[in-house]
């Protein structure tokens, strides 16, 4: 039988605001790919080589982390451990707005704007008749 809805509750008020301050040995970071089996790569804010996390059990089947989305990393849970896991996922970002504003954001991370107003040195021709060419029929 399932968790009862309570856990599922709990789970995700606990995700849903952002804490003051980020616990020492914690990170954020973006989700690049799912490994599979509970295992993700993500990317912290150094731009370092990629990480290989866990999501423990409490988040599994009740928060889904989807590929371009933010999660917190706790790294020393890791760091006496000899496996190719750097860490394990304390918390899942949802609420990206609220987390942005917090001063632990890091600028790597900062939005960037989803269309580039290049348009003022590039004529676009869309919507455009294609210039007459002046034909000289009769000479």
């Amino acid at each position: 039988m399932g968790r009862p809805k309570r856990h599922l509750l709990a789970t995700a008020a606990e995700t849903s605001s952002p804490p003051s301050v980020l616990d020492q040995g914690h990170f954020i970071a973006l989700v690049k790919k799912a490994e599979g089996n509970n295992l993700y790569s993500v990317e912290l804010p150094s731009g370092k080589e990629p990480l290989l996390v866990e999501l423990p059990s409490r988040f599994r089947s009740q928060i889904w982390i989807k590929r371009g989305g933010y999660v917190v990393v706790d790294r020393s849970a890791f760091d006496d451990r000899e496996n190719k896991l750097g860490g394990e996922i304390v918390n899942v970002v949802r609420e990206e707005k609220q987390w942005r504003k917090q001063a632990y954001w890091p600028a790597v991370f900062a939005k960037k704007p989803t269309y580039l107003d290049d348009s003022e040195n590039d004529e676009s021709t869309a919507g455009k008749m294609p210039p007459a060419e002046e034909s000289n029929s009769g000479e």
